[in-house]
């Protein structure tokens, strides 16, 4: 299937050309039309498959029809609620590029900095809001949000929304909106909570679902380090030295392990920084588009923050800490494997993680390739069927000969680096 037989506005189909686009991707070529029909949709599309074009590209379509070069007073048609600063500014862009030819006004909001810049575009009139809840419900309840003109409402990434326990701000905003409107929800998971929302709010939805939770690792060339917890940040290290490794996206659990993993790589001449939710909008902003333009290698980032970031052709995920759900794990594998595109995914699995990993294992039904030849092995042999380390023979040399574990893993090598 082509753009052009989605019977698009050739002004969006013209945008769509000048980003080298020809074919809908899967989660797009079934979405557009339910979205240009009228109806409610639910749509769970995991991060990189082209989601955010999926809805912005035929609502631009719809308001252009609806609108057109009208120049009277602007009114909010669409509201876009999405649960980071960074996937809301993503989305306006995404409906800057698409609506560029046409005469639709976006404004994007977020809390973290002043609401007067924010404030005043709303006092010149938008068509298209994308906001975070918190300082969507702050404006409402100050007066300067209008919402009896609004014909869509999106639901983005409702299941981080859920994990970051937004949604019963979701449902404060429902309660805002007409009741006659267009919902979307979309969704890169589908727990009983996210469906629970659905069934209540949205009406006689369509479900269209793409690319099966564990398929995108299938693409991704995965291999893991069975590491001490205690030498993570020594085999950290030894990886990009030794490896060269640049452009390099690492996943930690806390903001405190964010910190200081890039606090021990600056130590030793690593361009690094990190980005979570204690960062400001500014700082973490400024972060994000210095890794895009590659001025920092390595980008340390916890999950939440790293939702919304979006970044082509990035060649390395690092799992530094394992995710306790296993489908965190494809989400965050599919940041290097977008659009069909090919990457590398390494995993350091500590003692205490070894049942994340089985269960990661169980969910993505790929054989990971396991790197035993490096400085910082497990201290004792391990047990992973799905995986079959073999440990057996760690202490043989090549010649057969017996070596020491001092001798294999010498005090040089196990030396700390931090």
């Amino acid at each position: 299937m082509l753009f052009e037989d989605l019977s698009l506005h050739s002004n969006i189909l013209k945008a769509i050309e000048d980003e080298g686009y020809t074919n809908p991707t899967p989660i797009q070529e079934k979405a557009i039309p339910h979205i240009l029909a009228g109806k409610d949709l639910v749509g769970c599309a995991q991060t990189g498959t082209g989601k955010t074009a999926a809805f912005a590209i035929p609502i631009i379509h719809n308001l252009h029809r609806m609108v057109g070069s009208s120049k009277k007073t602007k009114q909010i048609r669409c509201l876009v609620v999405t649960p980071t600063r960074e996937l809301a500014v993503q989305i306006g862009e995404s409906f800057d590029t698409y609506g560029k030819y046409t005469n639709l006004r976006q404004l994007t909001i977020f809390g973290g900095v002043s609401q007067v810049p924010q404030v005043d575009q709303l006092k010149k009139g938008v068509d298209i809001l994308i906001a975070t809840p918190g300082r969507l419900l702050d404006l409402h309840k100050q007066g300067f949000l209008d919402f009896d003109h609004l014909h869509f409402l999106v639901l983005d990434e409702s299941d981080l929304m859920l994990d970051m326990g937004f949604i019963n701000d979701v449902r404060k905003i429902i309660k805002l909106v007409p009741t006659n409107r267009q919902t979307l929800l979309f969704s890169a998971t589908m727990p009983l909570a996210i469906r629970e929302l659905a069934d209540t709010f949205l009406t006689q939805p369509e479900y269209v679902s793409v690319t099966p939770i564990s398929s995108t690792a299938e693409i991704i060339q995965q291999q893991v380090y069975f590491v001490d917890k205690s030498d993570k940040r020594g085999l950290l290290y030894h990886l990009i030295r030794n490896e060269n490794l640049s452009n390099v996206l690492v996943f930690v659990r806390t903001k405190h392990g964010a910190d200081n993993v890039v606090k021990a790589l600056k130590k030793h001449g690593v361009n690094a920084e990190a980005i979570h939710g204690d960062k400001s909008q500014t700082a973490r902003q400024r972060v994000l588009d210095h890794f895009k333009n590659k001025e920092i290698s390595v980008l340390v980032a916890t999950d939440i923050a790293a939702r919304g970031i979006d970044i082509e052709s990035l060649p390395y995920v690092i799992n530094f800490d394992l995710p306790n759900i296993p489908e965190t794990y494809v989400h965050r594998i599919g940041r290097t494997g977008r659009a069909g595109n090919g990457g590398i995914s390494i995993s350091f699995c500590g003692k205490d993680e070894e049942v994340y990993w089985k269960d990661i294992l169980k969910l993505i039904k790929v054989n990971v390739k396991v790197i035993k030849d490096h400085p910082f092995p497990w201290k004792e042999e391990i047990s992973n069927p799905e995986a079959k380390p073999d440990f057996r023979n760690k202490n043989k040399g090549a010649n057969g000969q017996n070596k020491s574990r001092k001798s294999e893993g010498s005090k040089k090598n196990k030396k700390r680096w931090y």
